[in-house]
């Protein structure tokens, strides 16, 4: 498979995902990532596998850009991050404006969603995101379980 010299930064580990979660500092981004681990596990039906050594990531796809450049990628996923989480749904939000609209207070990256507390959103407005991601993700580049 050629990628024309350039390898996806984020590669999937062995990194048992459960462990990391327990050891995420501190005890309240901890909680909040327990509670995202269920949130994701309940709407992709599948298990967490990690990506790089901070993201938890749920499904996988295989890109293929136009200029030939290819590899996998986690499906959606999240980063317990110190400051924030970082909520990874799928590349472009697009058409996610009206579901944005209802889920609370939130920042957006280039690629992530930016939550400071996991009170500061609607969980099941995220679910209803995370589940229009992984279906338009699935139109482009079929997603396969973790």
């Amino acid at each position: 498979m050629a990628n024309h010299g350039k390898t996806n930064k984020t590669q999937a580990t062995n990194q048992d995902a459960e462990r990391f979660i327990e050891a995420v500092e501190p005890p309240s981004k901890r909680k909040d990532a327990r509670i995202l681990d269920q949130v994701f596990r309940k709407i992709t039906g599948y298990h967490p596998a990690m990506w790089g050594p901070t993201i938890i990531g749920y499904g996988s796809y295989h890109y293929r850009y136009d200029s030939g450049r290819e590899g996998d990628s986690l499906a959606t996923g999240f980063s317990p991050r110190k400051a924030r989480h970082s909520i990874y749904i799928m590349p472009g939000y697009a058409d996610y404006g009206e579901i944005l609209g209802r889920l609370g207070k939130h920042k957006m990256g280039k690629s992530c969603l930016y939550v400071n507390k996991l009170a500061d959103i609607d969980l099941d407005v995220l679910g209803e995101l995370i589940r229009a991601g992984l279906r338009d993700l699935d139109k482009k580049w079929p997603v396969k379980p973790s």
